[in-house]
């Protein structure tokens, strides 16, 4: 297990970069500690993968330096960092039993038999493979295969980190939701330090410990899943995290105060600008909108019934609020007015948080 310090880490594909937008992945300078679940979310192009490769050795970064537990890594070759990588796709050796890919790895290293035997079971039985053992691999369907990609990457007890590359994407929708669980369950039992690559917010918010969001090369947060969800430091992280996104409106600042369309609001933000930024907005999120007729007028466009909440979509002056309600919340009929939770209600200049 190790801890990885990623120290002023920067990379482009280009030769020469010399404008910010030459940078695949811009400025991480942060210590990912030992023993921790960490998923690296955002879109496609965000410079997730390209952080993932720096880690594991398939890339040397442009600038900086990579470390595992204090010791330099940034040009150490990937066999000798001590790490396990899971695919998006599954690798596995058709001709081989489940048995004989999950002891590949092992054999390998020139781990004595016994000790192989024991580990394969264990591991085995932990992801629900044993009745599988002696199945050759190519008789298996996707699901079966990239479990036994899970399981090689988890039988090695030398690895400093395993690491996945968006290993669900081929998993049937029901299967992803079980091997998800079950990835929790047992990074609870070994503790080894593990990297998740995703764009889908629910499996990153539900395996990892710790979510590092990224947009266009730059991390824009990290956080446990209920930091990024009720303390968004950056918009991105508030339209890309939860369903629906958060709410944006624009913003001035009257007489030391928020105002949003002649409206006072009342936020967390304790400092406010000195400078007018390009861009003032404020952002809550619709599970933190109620109605109350102490609020402002808003017209109701449409209600969702989604079962477990209604999703109702209303409009002021021209601009779109969207608010959650629990099953069982009433609606107005006449005259309908919200009010934001100011606990949840905060300031954004440029896209950035002001706390």
């Amino acid at each position: 297990m190790a801890k990885i310090t990623l120290d002023r880490i920067k990379h482009s594909y280009l030769a020469k970069p010399d404008d910010p937008d030459d940078w695949a992945l811009k400025e991480v300078d942060e210590v990912w500690e030992d023993g921790t679940a960490y998923a690296l979310l955002g879109p496609s192009g965000c410079g997730k993968t390209t952080l993932l490769n720096i880690i594991s050795g398939l890339i040397t970064p442009t600038h900086g330096r990579v470390l595992f537990n204090n010791d330099d890594v940034t040009n150490t070759p990937t066999t000798e960092r001590h790490i396990a990588q899971v695919f998006q796709f599954p690798v596995v050796y058709d001709t081989m039993t489940v048995q004989e890919n999950l002891a590949f790895p092992l054999r390998n290293r020139g781990v004595d038999k016994d000790k192989i035997k024991t580990r394969v079971h264990e591991i085995a039985k932990m992801l629900d493979l044993s009745e599988m053992l002696s199945r050759r691999a190519s008789g298996l369907t996707a699901d079966g295969k990239q479990k036994i990609s899970l399981a090689r990457g988890l039988v090695r007890d030398d690895v400093n980190v395993i690491m996945f590359d968006e290993p669900l994407t081929v998993i049937d929708p029901h299967l992803k939701w079980l091997l998800r669980s079950k990835l929790k369950e047992l990074h609870q039992s070994v503790g080894v330090t593990m990297i998740y690559v995703t764009h889908d917010q629910t499996e990153a918010l539900t395996f990892a410990d710790r979510v590092v969001v990224l947009h266009e090369g730059t991390v824009v947060q990290i956080g446990t899943p209920v930091e990024l969800f009720e303390e968004p430091q950056h918009t991105f992280v508030g339209h890309f995290i939860g369903s629906p996104g958060m709410n944006f409106l624009p913003c001035d600042i009257i007489d030391g105060v928020a105002s949003f369309a002649g409206n006072t609001i009342e936020t967390a933000t304790q400092q406010l600008p000195e400078v007018r930024p390009e861009s003032l907005e404020v952002g809550v999120r619709p599970e933190f909108i109620h109605f109350d007729q102490k609020g402002f007028p808003v017209k109701i466009d449409k209600v969702d019934d989604l079962g477990r909440y209604q999703l109702v979509q209303t409009q002021h002056q021209g601009h779109s609020i969207k608010i959650v309600l629990n099953e069982g919340e009433e609606i107005p009929s006449e005259n309908p007015c919200i009010v934001f939770d100011p606990k949840y209600t905060r300031l954004y200049a440029d896209g950035w948080v002001i706390n």
